[in-house]
């Protein structure tokens, strides 16, 4: 009897064992996955791939349908490599109400990490003015430009200053934002520099340097400058 009542606890105790098991192996099957880096600074290389670059609306028809706010017409243009400052800019347009319309090179950028930060280190050190495919003939319906892109190689890609440098701005109130994978505010402060040698004629505000995560920074940024809807 007492043989029997042992293997009886045995296996039982073998049961509870086993359940307890699984229940630990569900538990860690439910690990978090860690999150999708932002736009890396061209200059310190990563092997993360970039992601492909979706707009949520035709950078023809931003232009051509501006939308109106209290202090008028915002529009966000932006160049984005992976994704991340794509994902800023989308963000703004929501609080703004502002349109939005992405830069796209006449030459696509390779998607490979150091071939691009090959090409976009002699341009920067050419000072060249890249082509822009879907450039407008005329932004002068706005009043207000958001202007965004990552930083490459210290500063601003100098596809930005294609941009700017193809429009009169006197009188147009520009806000500049980035983002980099260091969030080296050195680096920040040159691509804001860039920025205003470039944009003749305009008011170039203080700009945004934040993580597209960090929308805490982003609504104040806004908010301090009176940009949300």
């Amino acid at each position: 009897m007492k043989r029997v009542m042992l293997i009886a606890m045995i296996f039982a105790l073998t049961l509870s064992m086993a359940a307890c098991g699984q229940i630990t192996d569900g538990g860690n099957s439910s690990a978090g996955t860690q999150p999708l880096s932002e736009d890396t600074s061209v200059n310190s290389l990563e092997s993360t791939q970039p992601e492909a670059s979706t707009p949520s609306e035709s950078p023809s028809s931003a232009a051509e349908n501006p939308s109106e706010t209290a202090d008028g017409k915002v529009l966000i243009a932006y160049f984005s490599w992976s994704g991340n400052t794509q994902e800023m800019a989308s963000y703004i347009a929501e609080q703004t109400g502002g349109d939005l319309l992405e830069i796209q090179p006449e030459t696509p950028y390779p998607t490979n990490y150091s071939e691009c930060g090959e090409i976009a280190l002699a341009e920067r050190d050419n000072n060249d003015r890249p082509a822009i495919a879907n450039l407008p003939e005329s932004i002068e319906e706005y009043d207000t430009l958001i202007i965004g892109y990552p930083i490459w190689w210290h500063t601003a890609p100098m596809i930005i200053g294609t941009f700017l440098e193809n429009y009169d701005l006197s009188g147009m109130e520009v806000y500049p934002f980035t983002q980099s994978d260091s969030m080296d505010t050195e680096q920040f402060d040159n691509s804001i520099a860039f920025v205003r040698e470039n944009a003749a004629g305009a008011a170039v505000h203080d700009g945004l340097f934040a993580r597209p995560s960090n929308t805490e920074a982003i609504d104040a940024y806004l908010s301090e400058n009176g940009l949300v809807q």
